[in-house]
């Protein structure tokens, strides 16, 4: 896609004193993508910190937040194949600023809402849409293209922003609900949800091509962009791969490692510190020390990947997770306890990813990978979404998240299980560093 002045000779002035100084303009999109990246998260976060406030002002109960909750997700992973399939039609550029409007859109109606179809329909469908098309495919496609070196590294921070977006999003977000109520915290991420589009709109590039540049760590430039490579349509992809058993083991393990996280301590756990008498800035501190030992975890997972059979490397994953998620009752809820879970469950939250990347890659080939992983990731998003409900209907039948908590860390261990059924991944030429699409 061309960007007309005034935004294109933005960029392209940008671009022009970073090329003096042998600084690629990648690193520019890469650092917008983040930002974008970013923000979303803390959206896709904000309702884990409005959910007491809600159950005060509007009487809805834990099951009946969820359950929008529940849709949010759904839709979120749903999305991934569908948004590759709309990059690679579109670009990303538009894609991505399509989806910021529609979640800001999404949150500025719900300032209004006083009934649970209003919540189900905007915090549900809207932005789960919206923050379905920033999901990982934007940041697997973004280094698709930009980069040919340092791949790895770009995948892994950008899957790592939404630990970073948790860091700096959600303590914030406690902070004015507890001071000046829920809409004032769905004002400022509105206001930086903006931010974000503004950058998109003057930086981001679709194509390296646009900018008559090489990817980073290439030295050919076409001159023009190349028509956009359609390697198949997302459902095509998925009928492909459906027929294979190792699509259904990373499926079912993704949809583990969805419940684990996003769907479980995301959501809930701000409402589980309460029920043991820790306020939700307290509670929102502690989920901001896990998003600083995410980003640690990550990135460390990207490098690890490159380097070791990622079957163990998810084993261990899992297997470490499913047992904090085991002792975390057992915590007392002190500063020790919960500090010594922040550390171990933070350094391991979506440490999953770059192996997952990497063995859809190695069995599916460099032109369906994304579309693949696309469906991988809903699966991600579904486990979310029926851990979201089941832990508020755990807490509402039973009055206690605790259930919720030991059956996660049970399927865990199920997850770790199940990924050594795999075979270790042949030495192919699409399995090959330099061949993959993306690398964790």
């Amino acid at each position: 896609m061309t960007i007309t002045a005034p935004f294109g000779s933005l960029s392209n002035a940008v671009a022009a004193p970073l090329a003096r100084r042998n600084v690629h303009y990648g690193w520019v999109v890469a650092g917008v993508t983040f930002l974008t990246m970013l923000v979303t998260a803390g959206a896709v976060g904000a309702p884990g910190v409005l959910i007491l406030p809600l159950q005060k002002e509007f009487g809805w109960d834990t099951a009946t937040i969820s359950s929008a909750l529940a849709v949010r997700f759904v839709l979120f992973g749903l999305m991934g194949p569908f948004a590759a399939q709309l990059m690679n039609r579109y670009g990303p550029r538009r894609i991505v600023l399509l989806a910021l409007l529609l979640i800001v859109g999404g949150l500025l109606t719900s300032l209004f809402m006083s009934e649970v179809w209003q919540l189900v329909m905007l915090w549900g469908v809207v932005v789960g849409i919206g923050t379905g098309l920033t999901a990982l495919v934007l940041g697997a496609t973004i280094a698709t293209r930009w980069f040919s070196r340092s791949r790895g590294l770009v995948v892994g921070l950008l899957t790592a922003s939404s630990a970073t977006g948790q860091l700096i999003v959600l303590p914030l977000l406690a902070a004015l609900t507890e001071h000046l109520g829920w809409r004032a915290a769905l004002l400022v991420i509105c206001g930086l949800l903006l931010t974000a589009g503004l950058a998109v709109t003057a930086l981001l590039r679709d194509r390296p091509e646009d900018m008559d540049l090489a990817p980073y760590g290439e030295t050919a430039v076409t001159g023009t962009a190349p028509p956009p490579v359609v390697s198949g349509s997302a459902l095509g992809a998925l009928a492909e791969a459906s027929r294979t058993g190792v699509f259904w083991v990373l499926f079912a393990t993704f949809f583990i490692c969805g419940a684990s996280t996003n769907g479980l301590i995301q959501t809930h756990f701000i409402p589980l510190c309460a029920d043991y008498g820790i306020g939700p800035v307290q509670g929102a501190s502690v989920l901001a020390a896990m998003g600083v030992f995410d980003f640690i975890g990550t990135v460390a997972s990207g490098w690890l990947s490159d380097r070791y059979d990622n079957r163990w490397l998810l084993f261990w994953y899992y297997g470490l997770r499913g047992l904090s998620l085991m002792f975390l009752p057992f915590s007392d809820f002190s500063f020790v306890g919960l500090s010594v879970f922040a550390a171990f469950y933070g350094l391991d939250w979506i440490a999953t990813v770059p192996p997952t990347v990497r063995l859809t890659a190695a069995r599916f080939g460099r032109e369906k990978a994304n579309l693949v992983f696309g469906w991988v990731f809903a699966g991600h998003q579904l486990g979310a979404a029926t851990i979201a409900y089941g832990a508020g209907l755990s807490r509402t039948a039973l009055s206690s998240y605790l259930p919720a908590f030991f059956a996660a860390g049970a399927l865990c261990i199920l997850a770790a299980i199940l990924v050594l059924t795999l075979s270790r991944p042949g030495d192919r030429p699409d399995a090959s560093p330099a061949a993959l699409p993306v690398r964790g």
